[in-house]
């Protein structure tokens, strides 16, 4: 088992990851954008019981989804402000980690099995996506739950270029 922990600036609110996450989503859509301050998220999955709160409370804010419609809450530090984690009332079982507040943010591997890159018809222009992963226009689903197609770039690909 695999135990690795983050938490906020402030450091009053700690968490751990006790396994290694289910699956990398390297987000480009307009939320994450804002979220993240920042052109993606890199946001590692975990089942909700590979994931605990360690210590503080976490205040949360529930955004709505603009492409599924379903409410996403955003736990934070009140005190500093950091973004922690996300879960979902669409994918109740997971959690989805803001990468950057882990204590060692780069302790999981991207993988082309284990993770993907969606919405790309809203990555800003100068983004490049690495070959071989499995990358999205949009969600990796519809919202019935019905996979997308996916596409794998053979070389590096910039958004917007030819």
């Amino acid at each position: 088992m695999t135990k690795q922990d983050g938490g906020c600036l402030c450091r009053k609110v700690r968490y751990a990851a006790l396994n290694e996450p289910e699956m990398v989503a390297v987000c480009h859509c307009r939320f994450c954008q804002r979220a993240t301050g920042s052109a993606y998220m890199v946001e590692p999955i975990f089942n909700k019981d590979d994931f605990t709160l360690l210590s503080g409370t976490p205040r949360i804010y529930d955004q709505r989804s603009a492409g599924s419609g379903k409410i996403v809450h955003i736990h934070f530090c009140a005190d500093c402000g950091t973004k922690l984690w996300l879960s979902f009332e669409r994918f109740q079982d997971v959690v989805g980690v803001y990468a950057g507040t882990f204590d060692d943010p780069c302790w999981f591997s991207i993988l082309p099995q284990s993770s993907k890159h969606i919405f790309l018809g809203v990555a800003r222009h100068d983004t490049v996506i690495p070959a071989g992963l499995p990358t999205f226009i949009e969600h990796a689903m519809s919202n019935d739950g019905t996979p997308q197609p996916a596409t794998v770039f053979e070389q590096h690909q910039q958004m917007g270029s030819p």
